[in-house]
């Protein structure tokens, strides 16, 4: 079944927002289990390896996390106009865009490798191991990018239900092979990296299974469809500006990193413990970004203005509602946070020195959050792309400033709070015209979100 009408309301967006919150929070949960049953093998060459190729992965394919966004905005603009031909035409141009992309990944591995190895500057006996887990693990990308696109065309649907389903689907069946292949069959990393590889074709096989019960089938869509020119423009047009903001993103986080890393190990230790407090504030807000995608991409699909100056509204509404509770609760229960994860007296220190600036930063990305679903749901992608470029703009200036004041760590917080206040600031700001453009002029009255 897919949800497609009804007037926004808060039950909606918590149904749509709450079930994307919960996978969010399982996705921690296999890194854990790996990282728990490689150290079990006393190597910690083994377990830097393991820890270092989850984050090339996650750097190599959330670059291509563009796929899920703009098939969800497609999609839910797709279902609000009621035409379930061009739904299924979306997931197959994805799927097969995936397809093709994740084949070119498994191509080119030996230079993507080599060319990752070498920026970590990880040891030798950590880059053995890595080699081989790369060059297993990389044989997942088709999969992995295919599952973008279904979980996309889930949620644009507004099966959030389903969404979740999905991911912990995935997330249960890698954790399973992986205790079964490590530790059952002794094959290390190579047993965790087929681990992972058998879990997405599993869960590409699942998610096409919950799609054909849906009702649909993109494999039935002719060719000459997937080759139409204007809608390949438009798909083009979309992936790539939301490619180009997710960089922009990844730039100013790698920033934020290295230049942590220069302030020394204690430095860099306690801002990796804040970045933590700060990524489970982004558990949340996601779930709210995505009930946004799907309930403002399905307005402007029916050409409904109210129905989507209501969903720009609730999910604003809802994004700084738990922004702001996550900020309190960072300042209230940040020490005891700081305690749990580490043991180490300087870093806990330092931690507790940056507590406050760092606990503004949920607040500071709550209307981001928000206005990504929105802008992604409206496809308004090219002022969302221009938009964080101009913010990444106003981060590197806010950098040089708080370099040249000596602020240290603190000035490194004050410019990461700014790269994020400046992006929610620049979409409210473009908000209003953008909508004038997308809605008939009799509508116009409706279309200021109540923030």
């Amino acid at each position: 079944m897919t949800i497609r009408s009804g007037r926004p309301t808060h039950r909606r967006v918590l149904v749509l927002a709450l079930p994307m919150t919960l996978a969010n929070v399982t996705t921690p949960m296999l890194g854990f289990v790996g990282a728990a049953v490689i150290g079990r093998l006393g190597d910690a060459a083994l377990l830097g390896a393991i820890a270092l190729g989850a984050v090339i992965f996650d750097a190599i394919f959330w670059s291509f996390g563009t796929l899920r966004m703009a098939t969800a905005g497609l999609t839910a603009q797709a279902v609000g106009a009621r035409d379930d031909g061009e739904v299924d035409r979306i997931l197959a141009r994805t799927l097969a865009a995936g397809a093709l992309i994740g084949l070119a990944l498994v191509v080119l591995q030996w230079p993507v490798g080599e060319a990752a190895f070498a920026i970590s500057g990880a040891s030798g006996a950590v880059v053995a191991g890595l080699t081989t887990y790369f060059h297993i693990r990389i044989l997942s990308a088709p999969f992995v990018l295919a599952n973008y696109g279904v979980l996309g065309s889930v949620l644009g649907r507004g099966r959030t239900d389903l969404g979740l389903l999905l991911q912990v689907a995935i997330n249960l069946t890698n954790i399973a092979l992986t205790l079964a292949l490590v530790l059952g069959f002794g094959l290390g990393l190579a047993g965790a990296a087929l681990a992972t590889l058998g879990a997405e074709a599993l869960g590409l096989g699942f998610g096409l299974v919950i799609l054909a019960r849906l009702g649909s089938h993109p494999f039935r869509v002719p060719l000459r469809d997937l080759r139409d020119a204007a809608a390949l423009r438009r798909t083009l047009s979309v992936n790539v500006d939301v490619m180009l903001r997710t960089l922009a993103l990844i730039t100013g986080i790698v920033l934020f990193s290295a230049l942590g890393a220069r302030q020394g190990d204690v430095v860099l230790a306690a801002n990796s413990v804040l970045w933590n407090l700060f990524l489970i504030g982004g558990f949340f807000l996601d779930g709210f970004a995505t009930a946004a995608e799907t309930l403002c991409g399905r307005a402007v699909g029916a050409r409904d203005a109210n129905a989507f100056r209501i969903a720009a509204s609730l999910s604003l509404r809802w994004c700084l509602g738990f922004g702001l509770g996550v900020s309190l609760l960072s300042f209230v229960g940040g020490h005891a946070f700081i305690d749990f994860v580490t043991t180490n007296g300087p870093v806990r220190e330092t931690a507790r020195t940056y507590l406050p600036l760092a606990a503004l930063a949920p607040l500071a990305a709550a209307a981001p959050f928000a206005y990504d679903g929105i802008y992604i749901g409206a496809t308004w992608t090219r002022a969302m792309r221009n938009l964080t470029l101009c913010a990444l703009a106003a981060y590197g200036t806010a950098l040089g400033i708080v370099q040249t004041l000596d602020l240290g760590n603190a000035g490194l917080w004050i410019a990461f709070v700014t790269f994020l206040g400046a992006r929610g600031v620049g979409q409210a700001i473009a908000y209003p015209a953008l909508a004038r453009a997308t809605f008939t002029s009799t509508d116009l009255q409706v279309l200021r979100p109540a923030a």
